[in-house]
């Protein structure tokens, strides 16, 4: 009898035992599987990369479809902070607009992950194309018969370090008067975000415009590039940087933001919100990947 009673007993552990690992190896497979949308907003001229590094997840991850809405990163911010839409992740083109109007109210964390720097860039053929140089653009960029583009400041990052860039400028070169001069110029020309401004160019709308050299590049436009001194993509001139400023419009009407000039330094962050927090920690871990940081730097981008 003691003997029956054992056997069941060894029985009834062992069928526990295999039931638990089956339920472990059920948990984990489930643990590791990410399905569903997740939403990005970011800034346009992340669009590139960004298309790239969603082709590649979403092979790696048939279960997933990535979203992705790109604008002007102040204009992504205030989709969050204003609108309220749904989102799980956020980049930025300046890592700052993370630290001012998203942190601490609707993330926790901001991760700098690429920059870039301001050139001037134009199609082949374009008036005084065989002429300007580091030495005479704005000399060029102010002639009459020349129309130059650029980004918005109150929506995108490009724009306010567009103007940043004109005040080193203005210093660098002693021109009194150039920022002025350039923010009254071609206003018909001022568009929502950096991206918007290829159309132009491509079109020989405008002659010039004042963009990041990563779109230049991805989109093969020939750019001047500027000394360090102005072009706001040299890590070791932060101070040099800080001597321009401008205010931009911030999180509510009425309310604005002051941005110094610094290097530019693009952030990421996962919202705490996140309709789908498994699946976005996911993408998070494969843009700041090594294999991401491949694809960023491959559309033209530094990646830090």
């Amino acid at each position: 009898m003691k003997r029956i009673l054992f056997l069941i007993l060894s029985a009834f552990v062992l069928f526990s035992c295999n039931n638990s690992e089956t339920q472990n190896t059920t948990t984990s497979e489930n643990d590791s599987l990410i399905t569903g949308n997740i939403i990005v907003f970011h800034a346009g001229s992340l669009s590139v990369p960004f298309r790239a590094l969603k082709k590649e997840f979403e092979t790696q991850n048939p279960q997933v479809k990535i979203l992705l809405e790109g604008a002007g990163s102040l204009t992504c911010a205030r989709k969050i902070t204003d609108l309220n839409k749904d989102c799980d992740i956020f980049a930025s083109a300046d890592y700052k607009i993370i630290d001012d109007m998203i942190i601490p109210e609707f993330a926790s964390k901001n991760t700098t992950f690429a920059s870039n720097e301001i050139v001037i860039a134009y199609s082949k053929g374009v008036k005084y194309s065989e002429e300007i140089n580091v030495n005479n653009w704005y000399e060029i960029l102010a002639k009459k018969d020349v129309i130059f583009a650029r980004a918005e400041p109150d929506n995108d990052p490009c724009g306010y370090r567009t103007v940043l860039m004109w005040q080193l400028a203005e210093d660098y070169y002693n021109i009194t008067g150039l920022e002025k001069e350039f923010l009254n110029k071609d206003k018909d020309f001022v568009r929502p975000k950096a991206i918007d401004l290829v159309a132009l160019a491509q079109s020989k709308a405008v002659d010039y415009m004042f963009e990041y050299k990563s779109i230049a590049t991805q989109h093969g436009f020939e750019y001047i590039v500027l000394s360090d001194s102005i072009n706001l993509g040299n890590p070791t001139l932060v101070e040099n940087y800080k001597k321009s400023s401008i205010e931009v419009k911030g999180k509510k009407p009425g309310v604005t933001v002051t941005f110094k000039g610094e290097p530019i330094v693009y952030g990421i962050t996962h919202l705490t919100k996140s309709p789908n927090k498994k699946a976005a920690e996911k993408f998070m871990q494969f843009i700041l990947s090594e294999e991401g940081k491949k694809i960023i730097k491959e559309s033209g981008m530094t990646v830090l």
